[in-house]
């Protein structure tokens, strides 16, 4: 599906994300508006030839005209983003987001709505360790997996635009699950990576680490530069399920001292063997 030149976009929150959409969607021929905290950021945006037009203010004219807006905020945020200014979206426009977690939100943002205003989750499985419309580039998406999460109440066309615009984005696979399993394999891919890493640069206080690392601890702890009021949100947002792979991962960490504390060099071996082979799994769908 191609989604018409004649749709006007929204943007709310241009921050990393947002002004990356913001980005490909002017390169693609599409008029794009953003609505955003700073008007810095709002200057940047207009000096890069990144949108159209913008305001710090809630202007309900430009929310009206927009056929699709596209979320960039943290998720209480959104929500009272929406509760206070939903209402001014026309019917047929369609919303989506940018959200690491979904059961949270996605009824709330439904809900909220006015009829003939649709909702549908997506989280584009992208970003770096910097913050801001400055550090804002679309070739993170490049290689990168977006996910859409509808419910039952989206239609196969809100679907497909949503589809439509990760594929526009340049991703290199689009998936359509529902915010239940998103949550689930989030909870795993990327909240726990991002506990691995915290808790990897917070259990060794030596100030001189850095002069002896090398790139497999680097590698590693990436992520551990981090934002600690959104991602300590999206934690508490997905935390039954984030708790449950986090006892998982202590298991199996577990099972690793185990085996070196009683000799038993095939069960680290073992472990060793299948972690290889899961990890080649990853290394062929890059390839």
């Amino acid at each position: 599906m191609e989604i018409e030149k004649s749709k006007k976009i929204l943007i709310v929150g241009l921050g990393l994300l947002g002004g990356s959409y913001a980005q490909v969607f002017t390169e693609k021929g599409y008029e794009v508006y953003a609505i955003t905290r700073k008007q810095s950021t709002i200057d940047y945006a207009l000096e890069h030839g990144m949108i159209k037009a913008g305001t710090t203010e809630i202007d309900t004219e430009m929310i009206a005209k927009a056929d699709i807006a596209v979320f960039a905020l943290y998720p209480h945020i959104f929500v009272d983003w929406i509760d206070a200014n939903g209402k001014y979206f026309k019917k047929g426009a369609i919303i989506t987001d940018v959200t690491g977690v979904k059961c949270a939100i996605v009824d709330e943002i439904q809900s909220r709505l006015p009829e003939g205003v649709e909702f549908i989750g997506a989280h584009p499985m992208a970003g770096r360790e910097v913050y801001g419309i400055e550090n804002s580039n679309p070739a993170m998406f490049k290689g990168a997996n977006y996910i859409v999460t509808p419910t039952a109440k989206n239609t196969e066309y809100a679907i497909e635009t949503c589809k439509a615009i990760g594929e526009m984005l340049g991703f290199a696979n689009v998936s359509v699950i529902s915010p239940q399993k998103h949550d689930r394999m989030i909870a795993f891919l990327s909240q726990l990576t991002h506990c691995i890493a915290v808790a990897l640069m917070t259990c060794n206080d030596d100030a001189n680490l850095c002069c002896y690392t090398g790139d497999s601890f680097r590698d590693l702890t990436r992520i551990a530069r981090i934002n600690e009021d959104m991602w300590s949100e999206l934690f508490m947002l997905n935390k039954d399920m984030l708790i449950s792979e986090i006892k998982a991962f202590e298991g199996e960490l577990e099972k690793l001292r185990r085996s070196m504390e009683t000799d038993d060099v095939e069960t680290m071996k073992k472990m060793m063997r299948l972690s290889t082979e899961r990890r080649g799994m990853f290394d062929k769908k890059l390839s």
